[in-house]
């Protein structure tokens, strides 16, 4: 028998939300690295923070650069020609806190819990040569637990005068989609978080090379070449990689006006166990403005897998679903994001609703949602809709309110909180 809602807890959470805004300090000046580095306002990279605005996306583009090759700032003479070093050790940092409530709760939760801090990232980036920069962030506590580098990387921009520019280290297969560390909802884009059975493939952290290129007004070329095993750590032989499969990854987009329409492809394989398991995924992507207070992100993907467990169903050991013996799987996932800023480009008040959708034949899908710990340990359907509010109490202070319905377990979720930058 389900449990009744209980809508104390969200009353609750929403009066700490307000208690937290009063607690912010009214006169809380603090900037982020680049900002400081260029004096300038946050919002001229950020509509809001963290999400980037068109000057922005060329900014990190440029290597975070205001223009390719530009003058050097803030260095010191080292009477050297071919070292560049910064006067100040860029440094910035990132904290989400929130309160989070539930309608009814399964085994292992509450209907209420104090996120606070819910993450806590430690970011920097620069230059260490004429268009040679480098980025990373060190996630001190991710979900409680110190997580260490995600985005880890130095990129060469406008390599020869080509206007191809390469990414070596680790970042987001997505990327070149819509960047998940960049969206405003709590709520994830579940799409590209699918891992499929056995297989340690998605669409998130990976090691590699990603060159970019944009040969004509309007027309972007990304190309990815990563090992597809996401970012666990060497084996003893000291190498990240347990086979010689490469996975290339490529996306082409262009700008038709205010669409920006855009298509993806994924092929990569894993073996394990003798067994390789081929991996393809595929699907278009659009953005459409809406005027200029309104945004509109859709990305809809299928994922084949040729045997994403192994050759490890029997009739002795069955898999998911019961499954006896090897057998392929498909997935379909798309997401479907509106950002709306009634104030326009300098807006305090921003809105936003984000639907996810993910189904498959079969038991096979693992987001990391805690569902490996209920039943088969897979998901045949994930299907979300949120609604969230944003208030910009300072460029580098968002207030957020979040409530999502989650339509397979039939609860909703109200979260609060805030995010921080300085």
């Amino acid at each position: 028998m389900s449990r009744r809602p209980c809508w104390s807890a969200p009353l609750l959470s929403l009066v700490a939300a307000v208690l937290l805004a009063a607690a912010v300090p009214q006169a809380a000046e603090a900037i982020p690295p680049f900002a400081r580095k260029y004096g300038v306002s946050c919002a001229l990279c950020h509509a809001p923070v963290p999400r980037l605005t068109a000057f922005g996306e060329a900014f990190a583009g440029n290597g975070f650069e205001f223009a390719v090759g530009e003058l050097a700032r803030d260095t010191i003479f080292t009477g050297d020609p071919l070292l560049r070093l910064q006067k100040e050790f860029p440094l910035g940092v990132r904290l989400d806190l929130y309160q989070q409530a539930l309608s009814k709760s399964a085994a292992g939760e509450s209907n209420s819990d104090q996120q606070l801090p819910w993450t806590v990232k430690l970011l920097s980036g620069g230059q260490v040569a004429d268009k040679i920069s480098y980025y990373f962030y060190f996630m001190a506590s991710d979900h409680g637990e110190v997580a260490g580098l995600e985005d880890a990387y130095i990129q060469f921009t406008d390599i020869g005068g080509s206007g191809v520019s390469v990414i070596a280290g680790q970042f987001q297969v997505s990327d070149p989609l819509f960047k998940r560390e960049l969206r405003l909802e709590y709520e994830d884009y579940q799409p590209y978080r699918v891992r499929v059975g056995q297989a340690r493939a998605d669409l998130t952290y990976d090691r590699g090379l990603m060159a970019l290129w944009s040969p004509r007004e309007g027309l972007d070329l990304t190309l990815q070449l990563v090992n597809g095993q996401g970012l666990d750590a060497a084996t003893d032989a000291n190498q990240y990689d347990r086979d010689s499969d490469k996975t290339v990854v490529l996306r082409l987009s262009q700008d038709l006006g205010p669409l920006r329409l855009g298509a993806f492809g994924y092929a990569g394989g894993e073996t394990a166990n003798g067994v390789h398991n081929r991996t393809r995924i595929f699907g278009p992507d659009a953005t459409l403005a809406l005027g200029s207070r309104a945004e509109l992100n859709v990305s809809a993907l299928r994922r084949w897998d040729s045997d994403p467990f192994y050759g490890s169903c029997t009739p002795f050991s069955p898999c998911p679903g019961g499954a006896t013996s090897p057998f392929a799987t498909s997935v379909d996932a798309a997401l479907a994001e509106l950002v709306f800023w009634p104030g326009g480009p300098v807006a305090r008040w921003y809105f936003t609703a984000l639907a996810n959708y993910i189904e498959s034949d079969d038991p096979v899908v693992s987001l990391r949602l805690g569902e490996q710990n209920v039943g088969e340990g897979y998901l045949t359907r994930y299907r979300t809709g949120s609604l969230g509010a944003h208030y910009i109490l300072r460029r580098n202070v968002r207030l957020m309110g979040e409530s999502s319905w989650d339509f397979e377990r039939e609860r909703m979720r109200f979260v609060t909180g805030m995010m921080v930058g300085f």
